[in-house]
């Protein structure tokens, strides 16, 4: 439990999206940002709020996500999400000496983040990946060195990338957004026999020079060492506060933020994690 001087030092965030939408018929969709239920966070307060007002359930996925069914309406749809979260003021932690597992001492739940999926090609990748790393020491260094190559060799550019876009086509093209960052480092984790699965959530510029871009929601990974899976983000690389974890998965298609069974317009996305005034 908690001392009241440690939780004195959580920080309050308000995160939360909206998206405005122009459907031509009536569409089935799937919203994914609401943070899970058991994150490193505690939520306080949460309103969802849809105009028109459209009738909806929740379920949690196979890997643990929250997830909201509706139909948006024909016509001009508008979905918010506002929350208020306590999360913890510490960095991401470093710890240097976690080491590698051998493969037969894997957990069993953790083997499907070894294997190639549809963004993550880690058997294509496999021999470059040796190439690269093989001569690094196992585990978090591994891991390190991933991040450092990924983050040193691919360039950011918003529009540079689109939903089918591989890491094999970011390694090609040499630029990408952050969900393109996380894919080629979990490729490279996988090919390395290390565990790696995608995370995104809500990331909040605490500490850090302020974005010349407006907020977008963030996508970092996480890889299986000592027995716990650690935060790494190769697209920052660097340790941050304040990470609220929305979704995990094989990749992004498993996390997608929206999924629509049609093709209605997006009009507008806002996306909002800033400390709570």
């Amino acid at each position: 439990m908690q001392s009241i001087s440690e939780r004195a030092q959580d920080l309050t965030l308000r995160v939360g999206c909206e998206f405005v939408y122009e459907a031509a018929f009536d569409t089935a969709t799937i919203f994914v940002v609401r943070p899970v239920a058991h994150g490193a966070h505690q939520m306080l307060s949460e309103v969802w709020e849809s105009a028109p007002a459209a009738a909806w359930h929740d379920y949690v996925d196979a890997f643990g996500n929250v997830c909201r069914r509706l139909t948006m309406p024909a016509g001009p749809f508008t979905v918010r999400y506002d929350a208020l979260v306590s999360v913890g003021a510490e960095l991401d932690p470093v710890v240097p000496g976690a080491l590698a597992h051998p493969m037969d001492a894997l957990p069993d739940e953790a083997l499907v983040y070894t294997l190639p999926s549809r963004f993550c090609l880690s058997d294509v990748l496999f021999y470059r990946a040796q190439e690269l790393f093989g001569n690094v020491a196992p585990g978090w260094p591994c891991v390190q060195a991933i991040c450092d190559w990924v983050h040193d060799n691919i360039r950011f550019a918003y529009g540079s990338s689109d939903a089918t876009t591989t890491a094999t086509d970011v390694l090609e093209n040499g630029t990408g957004v952050c969900r393109d960052f996380a894919h080629l480092a979990i490729s490279f984790c996988r090919a390395m026999n290390i565990p790696a699965r995608y995370a995104f959530g809500y990331l909040p510029d605490i500490d850090v020079p302020p974005p010349d871009l407006p907020m977008d929601f963030c996508a970092w990974f996480e890889a299986y060492l000592d027995g716990q899976w650690y935060t790494f983000d190769p697209r920052n690389n660097e340790r941050r506060k304040g990470r609220v974890l929305i979704g995990r998965g094989r990749d992004a298609l498993d996390v997608a933020m929206v999924t629509t069974f049609g093709a209605p317009k997006l009009k507008s996305m806002v996306v909002l994690a800033e400390p709570a005034p």
